[in-house]
């Protein structure tokens, strides 16, 4: 059985019409995430405009310096992806090399995480959570925070899914089970971890700035 014969999947009867069926839905699916983060950056947005000290009082209390180190690291992130997706469609085939990106990625991605993980820590032991003993005063304070626990934690799943998209790769490579020739996989696979890293770079100065400067 030839690779594409492998991969070949219902309806299609046809590889190269599988593969740009796969890039286009991808493409889709990018396009509906883009509008689903817009409208809550619009809503940021808006809000900001009605509490602008408020936003500026409560973009103070974050930690700027967990939200810089993860954007260096899902930055290199995106280096290390997009070595592993040229490295596939490279004339020669470089599988080790894409390996070793997409270990790199997927290890990143979890270095993320975690230091999300302590920021949040952080941010409970703070009592910035909206609700009931909030620490700060400002009402427009709770509509920053609030929109903070929100993006950040749908970002976090979006990454998480990446993650297990990527190790998911890693896994079939190893076991040999994914040819590189003109496969979409990893190419898709790379598309959807560069928007969520486009996310972030979007994020990190609505979530980290504000206020800064005064």
């Amino acid at each position: 059985m030839s690779d594409e014969s492998a991969l070949l999947r219902e309806p299609w009867f046809d590889f190269s019409r599988q593969r740009e069926a796969g890039k286009f839905g991808i493409w889709v699916f990018l396009a509906s995430e883009t509008l689903f983060f817009g409208a809550l950056m619009l809503t940021y947005t808006v809000c900001r405009i009605e509490h602008p000290g408020a936003f500026a009082a409560a973009g103070r209390e974050t930690n700027i310096w967990y939200g810089t180190i993860n954007t260096a690291v899902l930055l290199t992130s995106s280096l290390t992806m997009a070595v592993a997706a040229q490295a596939a469609e490279a004339p020669v085939r470089l599988r080790r090399l894409v390996l070793a990106g997409l270990i790199a990625t997927a290890l990143l991605g979890i270095a993320f995480i975690v230091i999300k993980g302590f920021e949040y820590r952080e941010d409970i032991d703070k009592h910035l959570v909206p609700g009931a003993g909030f620490a700060l005063p400002q009402a427009g304070a709770q509509l920053f925070y609030g929109f903070y626990w929100l993006v950040t934690s749908v970002h976090a799943i979006h990454l998480s899914i990446g993650i297990a998209l990527v190790g998911r790769l890693v896994w079939v490579l190893l076991r040999h089970e994914l040819p590189l020739h003109d496969n979409p996989e990893i190419e898709v696979t790379a598309l959807y971890w560069h928007l969520v890293d486009i996310v972030w770079i979007f994020l990190y100065p609505l979530i980290y700035l504000p206020g800064r400067a005064s």
